[in-house]
């Protein structure tokens, strides 16, 4: 497994070829975001920015968005953003708290920062907003790094 410091040790350059080429590999392989619509924006080591439309297949009984939905893309943004240093990590906990809907139509952005990274563990905030910029939900992400990498192999000097 790619050390963190070897990836701390990067140049931006080399950081941000990892987190592009690990958020293709991720995604290529990531059936459930494709499957949703979901479109990576942006990635940068411990970023990432997500898309989705809510299609008419998503909305519950109140012709709103499914929470689900808006969870899925939150949960997919934290996935890139807590993997793009190449490490295998998966989620340890989260929360959400809904605080306006979506609608058939609406782009949906989700766009997960990374708070803190100490040892195996990190903390991750994911804003989801529509195409207006109106908040509809606040994830918070907690990470846990497992052994392996994304890319097998894959380390600065192959950026």
């Amino acid at each position: 497994m790619a050390d963190i410091a070897i990836v701390e040790a990067m140049t931006p350059e080399q950081a941000q070829a990892l987190a592009e080429a690990t958020a293709k590999a991720m995604y290529a392989r990531d059936n459930a975001t494709q499957s949703l619509g979901m479109k990576i924006l942006e990635v940068r080591p411990g970023y990432s920015r997500l898309s989705m439309l809510v299609r008419s297949d998503m909305l519950n009984g109140h012709a709103s968005c499914h929470g689900g939905f808006i969870f899925s893309l939150a949960d997919s943004a934290f996935a890139f953003s807590c993997n793009s240093r190449n490490q295998n990590t998966v989620a340890a906990g989260c929360t959400i708290d809904y605080v306006a809907p979506a609608f058939v139509n609406d782009v949906l952005t989700a766009e997960a920062v990374e708070q803190a990274l100490a040892g195996r563990t990190g903390v991750y905030d994911i804003t989801v907003t529509n195409q207006d910029g109106k908040k509809i939900a606040f994830f918070r992400g907690k990470s846990y790094r497992i052994k392996g990498e994304v890319i097998a192999g894959l380390h600065a000097s192959a950026t």
